[in-house]
Parts: C-alpha cells; sequence; structure tokens
C-alpha cells in the first residue's frame, strides 16, 4: 500500500523536531545533571524512533499496534518523571 509522499514529508518534520527536542534536553541535563531533562530526552526519542518506524516500515494499519506501544512508553517516561522530580523535592 502506498502511501501519500506528504506523510512521509510529515513524518521526517516530525522526527526531526523530536530529535532536535530530544538534544535541546540532553544539553540541559549535561549543564544541570537533572534526571528530569535525561528522562525527557529519552521520551522524545522513544517518539522519534516510533513515528520513522511508521514511515519507514511497510506495516498494514491493523498490525500497528506494537509501534503504538512505543509512544505509550515514551508517554509514561515523562509522567514518571515529572512525578520523580516533584516527590524529590
Amino acid at each position: 500500500m502506498a502511501l501519500d509522499p506528504m506523510f512521509y514529508l510529515l513524518s521526517g518534520l516530525i522526527v526531526a523536531g523530536d530529535l532536535i527536542a530530544a538534544l535541546f534536553f540532553l544539553k540541559f541535563w549535561r549543564r544541570s545533571a537533572d534526571t528530569l531533562f535525561a528522562i525527557f530526552a529519552a521520551a522524545f526519542l522513544l517518539l522519534a524512533l516510533g513515528q520513522a518506524l511508521l514511515a519507514l516500515t511497510n506495516v498494514p494499519v491493523e498490525e500497528r499496534s506494537w509501534i503504538y506501544l512505543l509512544r505509550l512508553a515514551a508517554f509514561v517516561l515523562i509522567i514518571a518523571g515529572i512525578v520523580h522530580k516533584n516527590r524529590a523535592d
């Protein structure tokens, strides 16, 4: 099943944005050594990986649920990082 070329363009933009966000959070983590920034960087890397897999693999729509588990893991990481940060203070 061939997808619209616009899908690939937008997926590439999303992946690039997620990778840039991850790099910014890694830079903040190196400066402050705050684990929240490292957790956010890992979450954005998972989001980028999930979007890249979605665009690059030719998996039918019905069988894509395992890709969305990466997004779920990213959001769980973000929530866990925020809860950990609030409990640590």
